[in-house]
């Protein structure tokens, strides 16, 4: 949990440094950049926990040669993403921001940004990669200490490039992307010491396991977009319904909603290595175990922010640097956002459920029916009944509808199990 809250940490940090020293036009950058950045990082995570569950089935199951196949595959799927985007991203990105709304300033300072992230996407694409699967042997706390020693790195360098030396929007990117790397290192260090046990055919691409991999990876892979893909349509319906103020509000809440989304995904992810390995020795009882336990944590941790947001909600905008103009759209719409997070601590703790017992059917539906289905109903209904604050109420609403069909899954699934259980005796 901890070593995703740090991942998701690193844009509010930036956020924080770019609010206080550009204002409402670098929040505003930042927040149209970001879906390429989490695009970055999402397949990077996609292709590790994709692996990962793999690895951790084998484990369970004690087949070592599916282990080594599943870790040598990841890798070199995780090195072809690396070139491939960075690639493509670099050409294309600044008509991408375009394609988002970015406009003027504000695209100036995002493609200012974009290009350096993109220029680190190795180390994005690695660190988020392998972190998944460090955890998955067991080196839970290695992924911890590499998270937040990257993120330490990342704050002293915010604060050297953006305050100190006036890079702006590049010092920001520049701090993230060094902040990656360090992170990176400890995890390489630990995968090259597994690879050394390995032979040359473990790492020859198989349809078998890029297929199972890129099957599982799509779930977590869609955690990651899934909210970014909202915030590029949230950001054009702010922007039409509230102009500049209502897109840098928004900026300041998504920090914020990212950050916890992040942590509720860590609680999720964190109980995925436990759940994958008791699912592949036939141990459905202890799988139930852990996933109850982690409902019952991640519904606390979620109550714990939406009381925080609620009593903190006149201080964040300030923290964040909001415009006398922003700062009041910011204060009326927290308590809205944190409607979501109970909510979010149920979606999040059943996608990764179900992905982590090879259920990908149903967590395709939870994740991908967020931006697919409810939510662009939703923001095409509510604005124009409500006019902004439709636009507000339309995340909370969707995550309400999402919840109710996890409901309807859990019981089929449910009721799925019965039948093979009263089919085995």
């Amino acid at each position: 949990m901890l070593a995703f809250a740090f991942s998701g940490l690193y844009s509010v940090v930036d956020g924080l440094f770019i609010g206080r020293s550009i204002g409402d036009f670098g929040l505003a950058a930042v927040n149209f950049a970001y879906p390429l950045t989490v695009l970055i990082q999402g397949i990077g995570t996609g292709l590790g926990i994709g692996g990962a569950v793999g690895i951790s089935i084998a484990r369970g199951r004690r087949e070592s040669e599916e282990e080594h196949k599943f870790l040598g595959n990841t890798i070199v799927l995780l090195l072809i993403a690396c070139f491939t985007l960075t690639t493509v991203l670099f050409i294309f990105s600044a008509p991408l921001l375009r394609i988002f709304g970015a406009k003027d300033t504000t695209y100036i300072y995002a493609v200012e940004y974009i290009r350096v992230i993109i220029l680190g996407a190795t180390f994005q694409i690695l660190a988020n990669g392998l972190t998944p699967i460090i955890r998955n042997y067991g080196k839970a706390f290695l992924a911890m200490v590499s998270m937040i020693l990257g993120f330490i790195t990342n704050i002293v360098l915010d604060w050297l490039f953006i305050v100190k030396l006036g890079y702006g929007m590049k010092g920001a990117a520049l701090a993230t992307i060094i902040g990656q790397f360090v992170t990176m290192i400890p995890c390489l260090l630990f995968v090259i010491a597994k690879v050394k046990l390995m032979l040359p055919y473990h790492f020859r691409l198989l349809k078998k396991y890029i297929v199972n991999i890129v099957q599982t990876g799509l779930s977590p892979f869609g955690s990651a977009m899934a909210p970014y893909i909202v915030i590029l349509i949230m950001n054009k319906y702010a922007f039409n319904y509230g102009g500049d103020e209502a897109v840098a509000a928004y900026a300041i809440v998504s920090y914020v909603m990212s950050f916890i989304q992040l942590l509720l995904q860590g609680i999720g992810d964190g109980s995925q290595p436990l759940m994958s390995y008791y699912y592949g020795n036939k141990e459905e009882k202890n799988v139930l175990k852990v996933r109850n336990l982690a409902y019952k944590f991640s519904a606390t941790v979620a109550a714990v922010c939406v009381l925080a947001i609620v009593l903190l909600r006149k201080q964040i905008p300030v923290i964040f640097g909001a415009s006398s103009k922003a700062l009041p759209i910011t204060v009326q719409i927290l308590p809205i956002f944190a409607l979501s997070f109970l909510l979010l601590a149920f979606l999040r703790i059943t996608t990764s459920y179900f992905y982590a017992t090879k259920n990908n059917g149903f967590s395709y539906i939870l994740i991908y029916g967020e931006p697919v289905i409810s939510f662009i109903l939703l923001i095409f209904v509510l604005p124009r009944i409500f006019g902004l604050n439709g636009v507000w109420f339309t995340i909370p609403s969707t995550h309400l509808l999402l919840v109710i069909s996890g409901f309807f899954l859990l019981l089929k699934e449910k009721s799925k199990q019965a039948k093979k259980a009263i089919l085995s005796h």
